[in-house]
């Protein structure tokens, strides 16, 4: 069973601007130092970074679908689809950022991987929007 902040939309809302708001900024950190040309820097940037996603925002697609999801399609039959689509979101999520750990691993910090951190805030701000219009009606 989900906690309640994931069953109410002001709650479940501030999670994902918290979520959101924590990445767009150590992301920015991040881009700083490497424009300063302070490397090590922003390679402990991102180190960071890839752990806020995992332990931040991935973390909470887990709840998500151990928990709310599950009880959103009981509920809701209506919306398996729905769900599925927005699972699929988090597969992206975690996808990306097993790319950005490899790709840093052959390329250290890249454009491909400063183009991946910066997909994962599209792709994550894109999911919010659309689970909140999809699974919650005021």
């Amino acid at each position: 069973m989900s906690g309640p902040a994931l069953r109410q939309l002001h709650a479940h809302r501030a999670i994902h601007e918290g979520g959101l708001s924590g990445a767009v900024t150590k992301t920015n950190d991040m881009m700083d130092y490497l424009r300063r040309g302070e490397e090590q820097i922003a390679n402990e940037a991102a180190n960071d970074l890839i752990d806020y996603w995992k332990t931040r925002v991935i973390s909470h697609a887990d709840a998500e679908e151990s928990g709310f999801y599950l009880e959103v399609t009981k509920e809701k039959p209506e919306l398996k689809e729905a769900v599925t689509m927005l699972t699929r979101d988090h597969d992206l999520l975690r996808i990306i950022v097993a790319d950005i750990e490899k790709l840093r691993e052959e390329e250290g910090l890249s454009p491909s991987v400063i183009q991946k951190f910066h997909a994962l805030i599209v792709v994550n701000e894109i999911h919010s929007r659309e689970e909140e219009r999809m699974l919650f009606t005021e």
